[in-house]
């Protein structure tokens, strides 16, 4: 490969990643559509498919090395049900059907058998990534979703090992593919008998030269030769890559090679999904425009309905069977992996492969589709979800119909039971929501007001006693969804203070905007954090590190000191409350400066004041005061209770 060549490969892929970026597309898509664009049956910038393949098989590679190092037993056990058994059953009924289906389409047994265990396979990178963006991890499709994907990564090493011993002639067939799995067999039980103490030690006197360089140049190392010594063996160089990340995966070295490595491998990997795109010719696509769509739709409808049909065999109810279809429907990244194989070692004609290849790619075109209207879906086929929707909302409102005047807290991992633990101190009543049944159902056991639900759904925040709150506290740190839940809350009760975590500085200015009372950036706080000990450690009195901590803490956090009780109360027996206090159009204050109102007087503070489509407004004396502003106010009861009644009748 030319110099030229790789720079057009650099650019082309550059460009795709900035685009589909752009729309918050796959970056896979972007490079299969920029293989395609500058392949040989398109621009021809690339004039054959052979000369990119030699980097895009280092970048399968290192893709099997990184599955190796996210190998975990105790992970598999823990998820067995979906892996093994809703994985497996999917794998394998797909690929029965498709075989099946290809061979009367007139392909041969060999070819059908890798298009099948292609076909099989979902897109771990897409389905991951909405899963995680959606926040549907824990639901239980989610945890459906990624039992199958994780078995569907285990089912690609066998896979891998079966392409070349169907190269073999078909008479010879079984003697090859029993010989290849004798081969792995040995290959994995001798280096996990012996290779583990091995690479531990190896590892360790690597890392005691304290050189990041040398320490990747290792990891290099061992990489590629276990691929040499799989592939000198009969097998494939991508097996060898999977037991060395296996290998890596039980060292205390794991996250520091999965750090170092992963540019590696997206850069290499991002190669192989140009050389799969080069594939593609839109003049043999053009002309088969039917086959490429009878591919795509029997594709999408089969996995959908076997997917579908067997986790409700295993016991899920309709709506999780029918979501986890749609989420797994799509194809995958390894689906061209082994098809790419096949076509390495003449199994599968690269012309007649052409339909099912587009057909794969416009599948992972449509699976972000599919996830965005799979809860539609769902209720139009699933009747009962209606019914099932209304249930946990009627029990979600039975076990909060006693809360008043509470703390709503969304999201209950170690955030939410931290802050639970402060208002429990000071007698603050609170009702958690999370979506991890098993957290939930520990922690309800244990006594603890916490429920399951959806916060970013309107009416689980209503069925959990948002219009009877004092106040809201949203304890995950995702952008996107917090805005979503402040708004809903705000349409629900525009006068409910708001506490959000925020993971960048950054995103403050857009959560204010959005209406909440108090953002925490945890950059700034882990920032101050560090100054505090540091100035400690620097000899600094411990009275002056606490006063600059309590005064930063002050400006930056007024809001959160009404929830926690500021360390001026703490002595007093009912630490200050937080009001936000609507001024509609006939309130006094309207019109008028905060030295007019002189809230001061009550022993009241104003803290914040909220105005629609308008930043933060600053508190001085001179700021005037209009129609629709939330007056945020801390101080006593008593006390916020005489500057309402200022704020609105004028009172004295």
């Amino acid at each position: 490969m030319t110099l030229h060549m790789i720079l057009w490969l650099l650019a082309a892929a550059v460009a795709a990643v900035a685009l589909f970026r752009a729309f918050n597309l796959p970056p896979i898509l972007g490079y299969l559509c920029a293989g395609a664009l500058i392949g040989p049956h398109a621009l021809g910038v690339v004039p054959e498919v052979a000369s990119a393949q030699g980097l895009a098989e280092f970048g399968v590679v290192f893709l099997m090395f990184t599955i190796g190092l996210e190998f975990s037993l105790p992970r598999l056990y823990a998820m067995k049900r979906h892996v093994f058994g809703l994985g497996s059953a999917q794998v394998a009924l797909t690929m029965v059907g498709v075989t099946l289906l290809a061979s009367l389409w007139g392909v041969s047994l060999q070819a059908s058998v890798i298009l099948g265990g292609a076909l099989a396979m979902s897109s771990t990178a897409i389905l991951s990534k909405l899963l995680t963006d959606r926040h549907e991890l824990d639901a239980p499709h989610g945890r459906e979703t990624i039992g199958v994907l994780l078995f569907q990564d285990l089912a690609v090493v066998p896979l891998i090992v079966l392409v070349p011993a169907l190269a073999k002639p078909l008479s010879a067939l079984p003697a090859a593919l029993g010989l290849a799995m004798l081969k792995a067999a040995f290959l994995l039980v001798l280096v996990l008998a012996l290779g583990q103490k091995l690479m531990r030690a190896w590892l360790s006197l690597v890392a005691k030269r304290k050189s990041s360089e040398l320490f990747l140049l290792n990891v290099l190392l061992v990489t590629l030769a276990f691929s040499a010594v799989s592939e000198a063996a009969g097998l494939s160089a991508a097996l060898g890559a999977f037991v060395a990340g296996m290998l890596i995966a039980e060292t205390e070295y794991r996250y520091q090679v999965e750090d170092d490595i992963k540019p590696f491998r997206d850069v290499l990997l991002g190669f192989f999904f140009l050389s799969v795109g080069m594939t593609l010719d839109f003049a043999v696509i053009a002309h088969d425009a039917l086959p490429v769509v009878v591919v795509l739709l029997l594709l999408l409808l089969g996995k959908f309905a076997l997917t579908a049909l067997v986790s409700r065999l295993l016991g899920a109810s309709a709506p999780t069977a029918l979501r986890s279809g749609l989420w797994l429907a799509g194809a995958g990244e390894f689906g061209f992996v082994l098809i790419s194989q096949g076509v390495a070692y003449d199994l599968i004609d690269p012309a007649r492969v052409q339909p099912i290849l587009a057909a794969m790619v416009l599948s992972m075109m449509l699976t972000p589709l599919l996830v965005h209207h799979s809860d539609r879906i769902v209720l139009r086929l699933a009747p009962s979800e209606w019914f099932a929707r209304s249930l946990a909302i009627t029990q979600l409102a039975a076990q909060t119909v006693g809360a008043e005047k509470h703390v709503l807290i969304c999201g209950f991992g170690k955030t939410g039971q931290h802050l639970a633990r402060f208002l429990e101190a000071e007698g603050i009543g609170f009702i958690a929501l999370d979506l991890d049944p098993e957290l939930v159902h520990e922690a309800a056991s244990a006594g603890e007001p916490v429920v399951w639900g959806d916060a970013l759904r309107r009416e689980n925040l209503i069925a959990a006693g948002l219009p009877r709150a004092q106040a809201l506290v949203v304890t995950f740190t995702d952008l996107s969804a917090t805005l979503h839940l402040v708004a809903q809350a705000k349409a629900l009760r525009p006068d409910l203070p708001i506490v959000v975590r925020a993971r960048e500085e950054h995103d403050v200015e857009k959560l204010y905007a959005a209406g909440v009372a108090e953002v925490v950036p945890e950059a700034l706080e882990s920032s101050v954090m560090l100054a505090t000990h540091a100035l400690a450690l620097a000899g600094v009195p411990m009275a002056r590190v606490i006063k600059r901590l309590r005064a930063l803490r002050e400006e930056h956090y007024a809001m959160l000191r009404g929830f926690f009780h500021g360390a001026e109360a703490e002595t007093e027996h009912e630490g200050p409350r937080l009001k936000a206090i609507v001024l509609d159009a006939e309130a006094w204050a309207v019109g008028k400066t905060l030295q007019e109102v002189d809230l001061a007087r009550f022993g009241v503070r104003v803290t914040a004041i909220r105005r629609k489509h308008a930043p933060r407004i600053p508190i001085a004396d001179a700021t005037g005061l209009a129609a629709g502003d939330i007056v945020v106010v801390s101080g006593q009861a008593q006390a916020i209770a005489r500057a309402e009644a200022r704020l609105l009748q004028g009172k004295p």
